[in-house]
């Protein structure tokens, strides 16, 4: 991937400029200085406030906000074994995979991801690397070590706690590492084959209150990772500001409870089911009832008025860095949108992390995070892949001279 610099100012022109939910600006131009947009607008007004010796860039595409991936696991490698590829690597080694983890992400069109399991602070220290301008990658929103009781969901990434002093401790040695969102295990998972079942509650109601406490005194907010209906009930009544997955799993099905829905709705909570780019192949997996009944579920919770934002969960097993758009076409099959679709994967996440006043839009005042496609996307979602070029945060980056 070939990068620009940071310059002072540049004009971006395109065929269309998606300026809102489902509206275009027809042969339109951007313009930027520095990190952020300075001005949008029809080219020729445009054109008329720019300076003659700024550098141009004429695309024929479409111009949308760079999309945003609001839950991915850099330090895994999205292959089929990835908890084993993940142990016998090395700190330093894990580190170099990881960039290039990054950089696929930005060269799919990802100018935003949110980090939400992290070792050793390697996350934390790629997001200050990329945000210097050292590593070409997007802006990383990382959580650094998950809160789990012992034993329990992701222990091996470092992050075990027992009683309410501890999760508090952990909390703040996140936040003096740089954690821009702390994440918690409410329930157990998938990936931990020797841990707590999916279903299954992992701290008490009074230990979620006071790791949600601690964060929220910092202003930082919480990600549950929360597949059981039980822990996705706990996580509400706690105050989190995400719900990572929301399957409402029990032991014996699934348990969407609409009274815990209606509180979601009120208080707010954003809802990333972290759809997997492979999701067609559910029912495979599940089986086809099952499958359907996950599916009918986001169906019902979008419908209740939940915010829902978009996630691959990358890293997992086979859930790749270059991923978001196959896993959108999840909820065009829902029956949404394409604009709504578009809207949960850029201003819609954007507002869910805490950067709704900062990225997500293309509008003046917010970060110059700019995807350029062949296409029309919002009459075709499979155009987001067709990327011409991508601009992170006033870097433009060119991912077809990529070698």
């Amino acid at each position: 991937m070939t990068v620009d610099a940071l310059g002072d100012e540049m004009l971006i022109t395109g065929g269309r400029v998606l300026i809102g939910s489902g509206t275009y600006l027809t042969d339109g131009a951007v313009l930027t200085d520095g990190d952020l947009i300075t001005a949008v607008g029809p080219r020729a007004q445009i054109l008329n406030q720019a300076r003659a010796d700024i550098p141009r860039f004429d695309f024929s595409g479409t111009i949308v906000p760079g999309l945003i991936d609001a839950h991915v696991h850099l330090v895994f490698d999205g292959g089929t074994e990835p908890l084993a590829t993940f142990l016998s690597t090395t700190d330093e080694q894990l580190f170099q995979d990881m960039r290039s983890r990054a950089e696929r992400l930005l060269h799919s069109g990802v100018t935003t991801a949110r980090d939400l399991g992290d070792r050793n602070g390697l996350a934390l220290r790629l997001a200050t690397e990329i945000d210097a301008g050292r590593t070409p990658g997007p802006q990383i929103i990382a959580a650094g070590t998950p809160a789990t009781p012992p034993g329990g969901h992701c222990y091996f990434l470092g992050g075990e706690v027992a009683g309410e002093d501890e999760i508090r401790a952990l909390v703040r040695l996140n936040l003096a590492a740089g954690a821009a969102v702390i994440k918690v295990m409410a329930s157990g998972g998938g990936l931990t084959k020797d841990g707590p079942k999916s279903f299954e509650s992992q701290f008490s109601p009074e230990e979620l209150a006071a790791l949600v406490d601690e964060a929220h005194k910092a202003g930082v907010r919480v990600a549950a990772h929360a597949h059981g209906a039980d822990g996705i009930a706990a996580s509400v009544e706690a105050g989190v500001d995400t719900i990572e997955h929301c399957t409402w799993m029990t032991s014996d099905g699934f348990d969407l409870r609409h009274d815990v829905l209606t509180r979601i709705v009120d208080q707010d909570i954003a809802i990333c089911p972290a759809v997997n780019p492979n999701w067609q192949m559910l029912p495979l997996v599940f089986g086809a009832e099952r499958a359907e009944t996950i599916f009918d579920q986001v169906r019902q919770m979008e419908a209740a008025g939940a915010k829902i934002v978009t996630g691959t969960d990358a890293g997992v097993q086979r859930a790749g860095f270059d991923s978001l758009v196959a896993a959108l076409s999840f909820y065009a099959h829902l029956g949404l949108a394409n604009s709504n679709v578009i809207e949960m994967a850029t201003s819609g996440a954007a507002e869910a992390l805490g950067l709704g006043s900062t990225t997500g839009r293309i509008a003046p005042g917010y970060r110059a995070d700019l995807l350029i496609v062949d296409g029309d996307p919002l009459a075709d979602l499979d155009a987001l892949s067709q990327v011409q070029a991508v601009f992170a945060a006033g870097r433009r980056y060119e991912p077809r001279a990529q070698a």
